[in-house]
């Protein structure tokens, strides 16, 4: 029985040591110490001895069982020792390489824009004010002395949500908002996205206005021409005159367009300005006094003016864009160049 323990013992030393995962290592383990294992299968046979040999051999085997256990839990450890090694090389951070490089985020060419234009005005005395995307037809055509049967209110051009809730077409509901709640003098500007069912190349279903409204004793239409040649010429430089010429706005009595100097070609005449020399960039006027009226505000003694221009027209001509819908579409080879 001893030369049998010392065979079972060399070749479970022999293994133990070929053993390289964990895995193998249990299965070693239930070989020599498991329920059926030969060690296991030797201490069954213990009854067969005399008396007097049984508590020695009991001793041999339990001993036997001990060491095997010993050479397991050392093999156990190496195996551990050696993974854990393993993975701090291959997880290693080698800190003479350079790093990842981080890509900064910029601003949106419309944002940078929107942002340049509050500065402008804020320099020249304008507060900025705000008011919802989601208007009512009072605000958004009522009190702008828009006719019932105006074709602006029909849906084939505006997004209606229900009967008498909209999107926005203009951010000339901030300022009906603003003479509701401030008595004059007022002198804003607000900033925004409006909403209307027109997509093509130079117009986009939602679009950025700015809209200016000056409220005061004694304002006139001059003093609306000379803030729109100031304005101008600080957002797209000296060379750039600008001008204005009658039009028709139901909110406003007289009404005018705005227009500037070519950007491309300085007035000689263009492909972008059509040969004109001139390029169009929205509408102003002389507050109508019926909205006034409406509002509570004395139209015999307050007189004022308003404008509204298009962020993402301005933004197009800034940086010579030539689509529109190139400032929706997210694509970064675009959105990188600025």
């Amino acid at each position: 029985m001893k030369e049998k323990l010392n065979e079972i013992l060399i070749a479970a030393k022999e293994e133990i040591g070929k053993v390289e995962s964990l895995h193998e290592l249990q299965q070693v383990k239930s070989k020599y110490l498991g329920k059926k294992s030969v060690l296991n299968g030797l201490m069954r046979k213990i009854g067969t001895l005399p008396k007097a040999e049984r508590p020695k051999f009991g001793q041999t085997v339990n001993t036997a069982k001990a060491d095997i256990s010993k050479l397991i839990q050392n093999k156990q450890q190496d195996i551990k020792t050696k993974e854990y090694a393993d993975k701090l090389e291959s997880e290693s951070i080698d800190i003479s390489m350079p790093g990842r490089r981080k890509e900064v985020g910029s601003l949106h060419p419309i944002t940078k824009v929107m942002r340049e234009i509050e500065d402008i005005f804020i320099s020249m005395g304008f507060e900025i004010a705000e008011g919802p995307d989601v208007e009512d037809e009072a605000h958004n055509f009522d009190a702008l002395n828009t006719p019932e049967d105006h074709p602006a209110r029909d849906l084939s051009d505006t997004f209606y949500i229900d009967d008498d809730v909209l999107l926005r077409t203009q951010t000339s509901t901030v300022q009906i908002r603003v003479m509701e709640n401030h008595k004059p003098p007022i002198k804003i500007i607000s900033p925004g996205s409006c909403y209307r069912n027109e997509n093509d190349a130079s117009h986009s279903p939602m679009f950025h206005q700015v809209e200016a409204l000056v409220v005061d004793e004694g304002v006139t239409f001059v003093d609306l021409r000379d803030m729109l040649k100031i304005f101008v010429k600080k957002m797209f430089g000296e060379k750039i005159d600008s001008r204005i010429r009658p039009h028709f706005f139901p909110f406003t009595e007289p009404s005018a367009e705005i227009d500037i100097v070519c950007v491309k070609c300085y007035g000689k005449g263009c492909n972008l300005c059509k040969g004109s020399g001139w390029l169009e960039m929205g509408g102003a006027g002389m507050v109508d006094p019926n909205v006034f009226d409406r509002l509570g505000i004395d139209s015999e003694k307050f007189t004022g003016y308003a404008f509204g221009l298009g962020i993402d027209r301005i933004a197009m001509l800034k940086y010579k864009i030539p689509d529109m819908r190139m400032l929706f579409e997210n694509d970064i080879r675009f959105l990188k160049q600025f």
